[in-house]
């Protein structure tokens, strides 16, 4: 996708603006509070959407969870453009840090060479699985660099970081730092006594080094001041009240460095060759550098929404938050936050040989049927489990009989010989209500007819605040509805020599079409390979296909329907195969090197 040119002039001229106020070297945090609930909303640009994945640490080959994450944002980036947004989206790669630079040591190649051989991976990933990226980012590249340098510059300038000494807990496959409540005893394989991170299980090592500390202290005040303004800040709801109760305890200040003796591989602190950026803090800016930071990017940044998984909930709604209010920048709209997905309600890991490979399952059961399931089953709210039997009992349900099996039956030749989006008949199918039906139809096709109406504002309800899959139960729901509605009336049994039943043949042919054209149209965020051979089979343009095109049903209610009478597009096959029982029953492909994480 290419932005376009205007709203880069008038990016540059919003950060021109900005420009001409200089920071004081030294912001106070009653500033701050004062700053958090206008630094939530301030996106004046009209229809401008800007939505991140997390970026993916490159330590080990992506897995299931790494492409739920890329499939739910590229469900709302696609949805966005649907709606008539200029859409950004961004995802990529966290290449520097000290698992990283372990993990490279130990293939035997330097940093950069693994990074970009593990990079590549995602990129082939995320390409296959038809993730529609505008940007994919590295951390490793020079206007990443750049633009962390200069934020450090800023929290430095303004006081916000101090030189100073960190003695704790650090848990080096989190690359996070943890309190004495974080941690507890622990016996590893070998039965000796460690101390692991309650949240991850991780091993935790206690260290003690001079860095550069970060005054997270002063933004507790600010923080919980800024969610309780603006309650949609963080979703779903669970998380946002998570994250409150972490800040009724005291936040202690942040160590943003390590020493150049313990880690090597990462960005040096400006006018310091001793120290090296904190991955997190490095990692984190990514966001801005897509956007154009330190110039030009105002525009996108004010239209900033983060998906995330639970396990980095605290770095994107205490630490990041924090570093941009100290920056004096805007927030993020909203963090978005899922649940993570388990085997036989296991977390997936390297240890336990169960992480599941995207690339064989996307391969076994395609790409649109892998996105299905994936936003079909994922509840954000809650771990959901990876099943083989589940996945093919479900698309073969909803995808190859139930949407299916309706697309055939109306575009058959023995049920439509003309091969044409038939005329509707309002004296068969005349305005009334399932209370009063009238002509032909029954009080079942009226209540059809509102769910259907009805649809595209539930749908676009649940796509906002991440119930993607509530959206799915909704398509579902009225795909039975309509299948329902062609059993009930037959058309096959009618007598098309006569002319009443030939309308009403007819109408119900036309009904269901629109049904499916607007189920095609609804589901092009979700399945867009799928979506477009059924919204193409039943003739519709690709400038047919936007949310405000639907316009469901426009002959019952006196309107002119465009699409009567047009032929049909050509026949392609079935919508989806149905997939062999017995495919169900294989294991998962394992990726034995691999395991759960990202930014």
């Amino acid at each position: 996708m290419k932005i376009k040119p205007h709203l880069g002039m008038l990016a540059r001229c919003f950060d021109s603006l900005r420009s001409r106020c200089q920071f004081s070297k030294l912001s106070s945090v009653r500033s701050c509070q004062r700053k958090s609930s206008r630094l939530m909303h301030t996106d004046n640009s009209g229809k401008v959407f800007y939505i991140t994945t997390p970026i993916f640490y490159v330590n080990a080959a992506p897995h299931i969870g790494h492409l739920y994450s890329a499939v739910i944002a590229d469900c709302l980036h696609r949805y966005r453009l649907k709606r008539g947004f200029n859409s950004r989206f961004a995802t990529g790669t966290d290449e520097h840090g000290l698992k990283i630079q372990q993990a490279a040591e130990f293939a035997q190649k330097d940093p950069f060479t693994f990074c970009s051989e593990v990079s590549e991976k995602f990129k082939h990933l995320f390409t296959k699985s038809n993730i529609s990226w505008t940007d994919f980012i590295r951390t490793t590249e020079n206007k990443h660099r750049n633009a962390v340098e200069h934020f450090w510059t800023v929290l430095h300038e303004k006081g916000f970081i101090y030189k100073g000494s960190y003695e704790g807990w650090y848990s080096t496959q989190d690359e996070s730092f943890l309190t004495p409540t974080q941690v507890t005893k622990a016996t590893d394989a070998s039965g000796n006594e460690i101390t692991i991170s309650n949240e991850s299980g991780h091993k935790v090592e206690w260290m003690k080094e001079e860095n550069y500390m970060f005054r997270l202290s002063e933004f507790r005040t600010p923080l919980q001041q800024w969610l309780r303004e603006n309650p949609s800040a963080i979703q779903p709801e669970k998380f946002y009240h998570i994250v409150l109760q972490w800040l009724d305890d005291d936040l202690p200040d942040l160590s943003v460095s390590r020493h150049k003796s313990r880690l090597q591989w990462g960005i040096g602190v400006p006018g310091d060759v001793e120290q090296i950026i904190y991955v997190w803090l490095d990692a984190l800016v990514n966001y801005l550098t897509v956007a154009g930071y330190p110039e030009g990017h105002s525009l996108w940044w004010n239209a900033a929404h983060h998906v995330v998984g639970k396990d980095i909930l605290k770095f994107h709604a205490i630490y990041w938050p924090a570093f941009l209010m100290a920056a004096d920048l805007p927030l993020p709209q909203t963090v978005h936050v899922h649940s993570h997905w388990t085997v036989q309600g296991k977390k997936m890991s390297k240890s336990l040989g169960n992480v599941v490979d995207p690339h064989d399952i996307s391969q076994r059961y395609t790409v649109d049927g892998v996105r299905y399931f994936l936003l079909r089953q994922g509840v954000p709210e809650h771990d959901c489990d990876y099943d083989d039997a589940k996945l093919v009992k479900l698309l073969n349900s909803e995808l190859a009989d139930a949407l299916g099996g309706l697309l055939n039956r109306c575009t058959a030749p023995s049920l439509n010989p003309t091969q044409v989006y038939p005329h509707f008949c309002s004296s068969s199918f005349p305005q009334g209500s399932a209370e009063a039906p009238k002509g032909r139809a029954k009080p079942e096709d009226y209540q059809m007819v509102e769910s259907v109406a009805e649809l595209p504002a539930v749908v676009l309800e649940h796509f906002d605040s991440l119930h993607i899959y509530k959206a799915l139960e909704a398509i579902s729901a009225c795909v039975r509805q309509t299948n329902g509605f062609v059993q009930r009336h037959a058309p096959w049994k009618l007598d098309c020599t006569d002319a009443a039943d030939k309308q009403w043949h007819d109408t119900i042919l036309h009904v269901s079409m629109e049904c499916l054209r607007v189920y095609g149209t609804l589901l092009q965020p979700v399945v867009p390979g799928l979506a477009d051979k059924l919204l193409s089979r039943l003739g519709v343009r690709p400038d047919e296909r936007a949310w405000e095109a639907v316009r469901f049903l426009e002959s019952y209610y006196g309107r002119n329907c465009s699409f009567e009478g047009r032929t049909l597009g050509p026949d392609t096959g079935v919508l989806f195969n149905r997939l062999e029982r017995d495919t169900g029953k294989e294991k998962p492909k394992i990726n034995r090197k691999n395991k759960h994480s990202s930014l």
